[in-house]
């Protein structure tokens, strides 16, 4: 009957234009949390890091994979609590306050829209392969106009899309690693048979684990949060899940699998397989090493594979960038137009908007092709890691609130309170120091100290009425039900 009822105050709300339709289930849910984890960050971004850190970038991934769950345990906690449209930007909004919730929202906005010119720069240059006579900026022209127009219908469009994208992710990156494996094991030579022989050796024969000492470490941080990026979007979809109380608990709760299997272990498997100094030469590490697996096909399947990788991951940036836009709208952070609902539930204006801002990157990659990723990624992280700061510390000022007014104890609660939390803010903390000492991230932390900076101006200047009061969200965590004693 409550089913009944929720669906029926959904249909209403959406025809009258307020709000978004509940078409994720949790099939959709399930494979957007897989596919979150395997994107730009890794098959392009990868061999970055490995350059950086050498064998050691699979402890980085550990300790910044480890530091992501509890960020994503606090936002799951509190999109439990309270899932709503627009998700961490109105709880930094209600726990916080209103500037906070404003500059929380338009960051992750920036993020988004950074992401996703790196996004759509990894596959210009993944469509190069194929075809290296065509400019990069076609490319990204055309992929722009394609998934702005996939997001335009309906939530549940955007669910299967995610899904078959994701779908062909994970399988791809399995049979990798078991292909991978069975070469580790068996002893198989690469490629023209010249090369090292692959073996668990090359993890340790080549500068041994730390060939770039503690500081290539540290340097490799910076590439390696940015490939975490995006993964809050789970959170967001709370709004539009059909059952946010099952689906949201276990979409965080897949996160270490995520990071060991898809980081660690086939990071573990490639650098296995080839010495990590010869990662990451030419392209993808991952189109590389099975082109020197002599396997003529080879090369165009995973060439196909990191291409649905960057389509996901740039249908995603439209998606979380709109609704967080929606949210912003909705408390008088972002012009009233952004909370417009097409006829099928979706925030049109949003990913008109999101269209606009990619076309950015169509500019950019006329200009500046050899520079953009390394440049947009970097900047990335910072807009990341500030949201995630902003995360923990809402579900900071949530759990007190929790305890001060003797509120229920939440359904899904964070793990190791609050010790994990506040170990977890130091070392956001550290990634932003890491990134002002490196030269070549340094600017990062220029264009988010403006961007803040600028943010301020713009709550102070036009900023009114409602969007100076915090949020009012609506607390939808079950009482303790009473067990009868027989």
């Amino acid at each position: 009957m409550q089913q009944t009822t929720l669906a029926s105050k959904d249909t209403v709300l959406q025809a009258a234009g307020t709000a978004l339709s509940r078409g994720l289930n949790v099939r959709h849910i399930r494979f957007m949390a897989l596919g979150s984890a395997i994107g730009t960050g890794l098959f392009y971004g990868s061999a970055s890091a490995i350059q950086k850190a050498g064998p050691a970038v699979l402890l980085a991934y550990i300790i910044g994979g480890a530091a992501v769950f509890m960020v994503m345990r606090a936002l799951g906690e509190m999109a439990v609590r309270h899932p709503v449209s627009g998700s961490f930007g109105q709880y930094a909004s209600k726990y916080l306050g209103p500037f906070a919730g404003f500059v929380t929202g338009w960051t992750y906005v920036f993020e988004m829209a950074i992401v996703a010119i790196a996004d759509v720069t990894a596959f210009s240059i993944y469509m190069g392969f194929w075809f290296p006579q065509v400019d990069r900026w076609i490319w990204v022209l055309a992929i722009i106009l394609f998934l702005g127009a996939m997001n335009l219908l309906s939530v549940k469009v955007f669910g299967e899309l995610e899904f078959w994208f994701s779908l062909i992710k994970v399988v791809a990156i399995i049979a990798m690693i078991v292909g991978g494996a069975a070469i580790v094991v068996f002893g198989f030579q690469t490629g023209d048979g010249g090369g090292v022989a692959p073996g668990l050796g090359n993890l340790v024969n080549h500068g041994g684990l730390f060939p770039n000492g503690f500081e290539g470490l540290l340097a490799a941080f910076a590439v390696v949060m940015f490939a975490f990026g995006g993964i809050e979007t789970i959170g967001i979809t709370a709004g539009e899940a059909a059952d946010p109380k099952k689906v949201i608990p276990q979409a965080v709760n897949t996160v270490p699998v995520r990071v060991l299997l898809f980081y660690v272990l086939t990071l573990g498997v490639l650098m296995s397989i080839f010495p990590w100094n010869e990662i990451g030469s030419s392209g993808s590490p991952f189109v590389q090493i099975f082109d020197g697996l002599g396997i003529p096909a080879a090369p165009h399947i995973l060439n196909a594979v990191v291409i649905t990788a960057a389509l996901s991951a740039i249908n995603s940036d439209i998606f979380g960038a709109g609704r967080i836009l929606f949210g912003l709208a909705q408390q008088g952070h972002a012009p009233k137009s952004f909370g417009k609902i097409s006829r099928h539930g979706v925030p049109w204006m949003t990913v008109v908007m999101m269209g606009g801002i990619l076309l950015v990157g169509v500019v950019l990659n006329a200009v500046i092709p050899e520079d953009v990723f390394v440049l947009i990624a970097s900047i990335a992280t910072f807009a990341t890691v500030w949201v995630w700061v902003m995360i923990l510390a809402s579900h900071v000022a949530m759990k007190r609130e929790i305890k001060r007014k003797g509120l229920p104890a939440s359904e899904f609660g964070s793990p190791l309170w609050p010790a994990a939390s506040i170990l977890t803010m130091a070392f956001m903390a550290l990634v932003i120091v890491i990134l002002g000492v490196f030269e070549d991230t340094r600017v990062a932390l220029y264009v988010g100290g403006t961007w803040l900076i600028l943010l301020f101006v713009a709550y102070k200047l036009w900023v009114r009425g409602g969007g100076l009061r915090r949020a009012e969200l609506v607390d939808e965590t079950a009482s303790i039900p009473l067990v009868k004693v027989p």
